[in-house]
């Protein structure tokens, strides 16, 4: 659940200002967003000096991380700048995620294929993929900015396209173009459907059928911002399905999505009576015989696509993490001593 505080700090205020709107920053760790107003005690003040003032517990050091992540917006736009000074009934709406306010970076481990025109990598759990409110610095995207820099040119930014998102909690392939020759022909291979993506899944208890295709119109709930199947109104989703291995309590699935909705998996799965082991958000348990599930257990295995430039078959696999085999081996260790 996202709190929300919103703080008026305007100069009525300025005799009690500490009373009013200090905000403690122990609380600020949990997931929200804090919205203040400049007061006219506070017109000419550096940005981080600020927030510092207004939270409680927060550091300037600290203020300045959470700028530079980006989850600072200025009347309605990000700022990275620190040193900003503010002015009177100026709007700031601080972000926060809740996640390390170190940012994320690749290494060459995480490469599965790179050439001139596209990279291919394998995304790890609790990594979002794009930027978000909270955070810019840190997000796949930008890690990738940063591992594809040029350090001879370091005034020009990498070339860059993003057709494919993976959930932050969702491990696994992902293929990025990185050149201008390829950015229209691998948006139109995933727009047409000519991508083959192969996930691997723990889901809640036994399938009825050991194979089969879900079919439904998803839209977002905004009550709960789930996706939802509805009768109407909504984007078509196909879900296919293959049940690789009984665990009693749960199943291994492999899944494939010719259409990529959002939360697709997840969704249709949890409406099946059969939710993601580890997925909060639609009702999966994070406990199960003892057995701990970090995270939503899904992750994106396989990526079949043509090359958008030399047209060759293109296959990227990544194996699954060490958290999710981890729970595999225990759901089936826990299997086998019941049978």
């Amino acid at each position: 659940m996202v709190q929300e505080s919103i703080c008026i700090a305007g100069p009525i205020f300025a005799a009690v200002a500490a009373i009013h709107w200090v905000v403690n920053f122990g609380d600020m760790m949990k997931k929200g967003v804090y919205r203040y107003i400049i007061p006219e005690i506070s017109a000419g003040q550096r940005l981080d000096q600020f927030l510092a003032g207004v939270c409680d517990g927060l550091s300037r050091g600290l203020a300045r991380k959470l700028i530079a992540v980006g989850g600072v917006h200025l009347e309605g736009r990000r700022t990275r700048r620190c040193g900003q000074r503010v002015l009177v009934g100026q709007s700031i709406e601080l972000y926060v995620d809740g996640l390390p306010l170190e940012p994320f970076r690749l290494h060459e481990g995480h490469v599965l294929y790179r050439d001139a025109f596209l990279i291919g990598v394998n995304k790890p759990a609790g990594v979002a993929t794009q930027p978000t409110p909270a955070r810019y610095q840190g997000t796949l995207y930008d890690a990738l900015l940063v591992y594809l820099m040029d350090p001879n040119r370091r005034d020009r930014k990498p070339s860059l396209g993003m057709v494919q998102r993976l959930d932050r909690e969702t491990s696994g392939v992902m293929v990025f173009s990185t050149h201008g020759k390829a950015h229209k022909n691998l948006t139109g291979a995933f727009r047409d459907k000519q991508v083959r993506k192969v996930y691997l899944a723990l889901a809640e208890g036994q399938l009825s059928s050991r194979q089969g295709v879900i079919r439904s119109q998803l839209a977002r709930r905004r009550s709960s911002n789930l996706m939802v199947s509805v009768a109407r109104g909504g984007k078509a989703a196909e879900t296919h399905y293959r049940v690789l291995a009984d665990l009693g309590r749960a199943s291994l699935l492999e899944i494939e999505i010719p259409t990529g909705r959002s939360h697709q998996i997840r969704a249709h799965f949890a409406e099946m009576g059969h939710p993601l082991l580890g997925d909060r958000a639609y009702g999966g348990a994070t406990e199960l015989a003892d057995i701990q599930v970090p995270r939503q257990m899904l992750h994106a295995g396989e990526l079949h696509f043509a090359h958008p430039v030399s047209g060759e078959s293109m296959a990227l696999h990544a194996a699954p993490p060490d958290d999710f085999v981890m729970v595999l081996d225990q759901l089936r260790a826990g299997h086998e001593g019941r049978a």
